[in-house]
C-alpha cells in the first residue's frame, strides 16, 4: 500500500493494529523550537529518530539530551535515536529551529528499558556495486548490536550510493514464519529523494512468475509491505533514502527467503550475504 505525502498533523500514519501492517507503527512529528510532543503506544515497542534537527527526549524518568542535529535532511549528518518501552509515555522537545521526527514501532508485550543510540553506536553496512546496481548503504540504528535491549523491532536508513540503481534486489519476501526458511516481519517504508523532485519505483510481486504491482514513489512516500517480494529502484540522477521500520510476529531477528527466480544472483552482488546477516 502507498501512503501519498500529506501533513499528518502529527498524527500516525501507521497506527495500531493497522489492516496491513498490524505489526507496525510510524509517525512523523514535525515541531518548531521549544515545542513538544508526548505520545504513548500501549503494546508497542517504539524508537524516536529525528529526520532532521535537535530534541530532547524523555521517557518515565529517562532523558537523553541532544538526540539528533541533522540539518536539511537525512543525508546532513547521521541518524541518532531513542528506544522506548512498550506502553512508556515519552515527550520530546525541539532544541532546534525545526525538527522532523520519525516514531517507528512493532507490536510487542514485554517491557525493556529506555535508551539512547548515538552517532558512534551504529551498525553501519554496505555493499553491492556499480556495476550490478545494487550499490547501498545502511544505518542500523536498532540493529544488531542492540539484539538484547529490544523485542521485535529493528530500525535502519538505507541510502543508494550514487544517482540511480536498485535495492532490495535479488527480490525477497518475509511475510510466512516457516522457520529457518523465513519469518512474518511486516514492514514500513519512508522513502526521500535528493535532489527532492527526485522519485522511483516500489514493485510489489505477490507470487513468482506472475505479474505484480508497481507505485510510484516520491519525496516523502510511505510503503507498507504485508506480503510479496518488494524491490524498488530511483531514477538515474537521483540518490534514494528509505527509513525502514520492521516488527517480527514472533521473533527479532529477519530471515529473508529470497525469489526463486533471481535467488541465484546472491552470488554475483558483493558483499550481499554480509548484508543479510545484520538484520538480527
Amino acid at each position: 500500500m502507498h501512503i501519498a505525502p500529506y501533513d499528518n498533523r502529527n498524527a500516525p500514519l501507521v497506527d495500531v493494529d493497522d489492516a496491513t501492517v498490524p505489526l507496525n507503527y510510524f509517525n512523523i512529528v514535525k515541531l518548531t523550537k521549544d515545542r513538544s510532543f508526548t505520545y504513548q503506544v500501549p503494546g508497542y515497542e517504539t524508537c524516536i529518530v529525528p529526520a532532521t534537527g535537535l530534541i530532547d527526549v524523555s521517557v518515565e524518568g529517562f532523558s537523553a539530551e541532544g538526540i539528533g542535529g541533522r540539518g536539511i535532511d537525512v543525508w546532513d549528518g547521521e541518524p541518532e535515536g531513542v528506544y522506548v518501552p512498550s506502553g512508556a509515555s515519552a515527550t520530546m522537545v525541539c532544541t532546534s529551529e525545526t525538527a522532523e521526527v520519525f516514531v517507528a514501532g512493532a507490536r510487542f508485550d514485554g517491557v525493556l528499558d529506555p535508551f539512547a543510540v548515538r552517532s558512534d553506536e551504529l551498525d553501519l553496512v554496505q555493499y553491492g556495486s556499480d556495476d550490478t546496481k545494487t550499490h547501498r548503504k545502511i544505518k542500523h540504528i536498532l540493529g544488531q548490536k542492540q539484539h538484547d535491549k529490544v523485542g521485535r523491532l529493528l530500525v535502519s536508513e538505507l541510502f543508494t550510493v550514487g544517482a540511480g540503481g536498485w535495492s532490495g534486489f535479488p527480490s525477497h519476501k518475509h511475510d510466512t514464519d516457516r522457520l529457518p526458511v523465513e519469518t512474518r516481519h511486516d514492514e514500513t517504508y519512508n522513502f526521500r529523494f535528493r535532489p527532492n523532485h527526485g522519485s522511483g519505483v516500489q514493485m510489489l510481486q505477490r507470487e513468482d512468475g506472475k505479474p505484480g504491482d508497481a507505485y510510484h514513489i516520491v519525496d516523502g512516500s510511505t510503503i507498507c509491505l504485508d506480503n510479496g517480494y518488494h524491490p524498488c529502484c530511483v531514477l538515474p540522477g537521483y540518490e534514494m533514502y528509505y527509513f525502514t521500520i520492521l516488527g517480527g510476529l514472533s521473533q527479532r531477528p529477519l530471515v529473508q527467503f529470497f525469489q526463486p527466480s533471481h535467488a541465484d544472483q546472491i552470488e554475483t552482488i558483493p558483499g550481499i550475504k554480509d548484508m543479510i546477516a545484520k538484520f538480527k
